[in-house]
């Protein structure tokens, strides 16, 4: 099991009900055949860190992965979520897979897609920050 988490903040002025969207769009992918679990809300992580809310994801493998990772439901998902947020961390992931591989494994699917979506990358890379 690969469980994927992200932790985010909203962009100032963000209304309730573009919140409530991107919330309800986010459900939306958690929900895919290729997710094993998954919860969205807000983050517990408490206000120092500057994130208000979460969504966390679990994934049988690294073929659920690939499928969750290029489902239509998520590819269209993005272009609504991304605009919404100001900041997010990505990670820590885990699995109980002791693979030692994994992990390069996980980022070179990661990779795969920003490769074949640059204008997804683009839009990813100015919100993240250190997890």
């Amino acid at each position: 099991m690969i469980v994927h988490t992200l932790r985010f903040a909203f962009k100032d002025g963000t209304t309730e009900q573009q919140k409530d969207r991107v919330l309800a769009v986010m459900r939306r992918t958690a929900a895919l055949e290729s997710a094993s679990f998954a919860t969205v809300g807000q983050s517990l992580s408490g206000p120092a860190d500057g994130f208000t809310h979460a969504y966390c994801v679990g994934i049988e493998d690294m073929a659920a992965l690939e499928r969750y990772m290029y489902d239509p439901v998520h590819l269209a998902g993005d272009p609504e979520i991304l605009p919404h947020l100001a900041r997010m961390a990505i990670g820590p992931d885990l699995a109980d897979d002791m693979d030692p591989t994994l992990a390069d494994r996980v980022m070179a699917l990661h990779e795969e897609k920003a490769a074949r979506y640059p204008e997804w990358a683009a839009q990813i890379e100015p919100l993240l920050v250190a997890g």
